[in-house]
């Protein structure tokens, strides 16, 4: 159930979460060894603020400027461009 859009218009660096109207999380964190560890990225929890409608609200209109992407569009990159990203994947906690 899991839909992927890409932002057309630009590039977003923030990653936000927004669940049942009553959790979101805003910050620059990835989910990696890097920002895990090294570089002391953070985000902010907020529980049953206001403002998480207006997260939710700049969610749904960076929605409409992204389009979705299938995995037919994931198939169509050639096969040795997804070679080598996974490839590189093994020198991710070095960098």
């Amino acid at each position: 159930g899991v839909e992927i859009y890409e932002y057309t218009p630009g590039f977003v660096h923030a990653k936000v979460m927004v669940s049942d109207d009553k959790m979101a999380v805003v910050g620059t964190i990835n989910m990696d060894y890097r920002s895990l560890y090294h570089h002391f990225e953070c985000g902010v929890f907020l529980y049953r603020h206001q403002v998480i409608k207006d997260i939710e609200k700049d969610y749904e209109n960076t929605l409409k400027l992204s389009q979705r992407v299938l995995l037919a569009d994931y198939e169509k990159i050639p096969l040795i461009s997804r070679f080598f990203g996974r490839a590189f994947r093994l020198f991710e906690p070095l960098m």
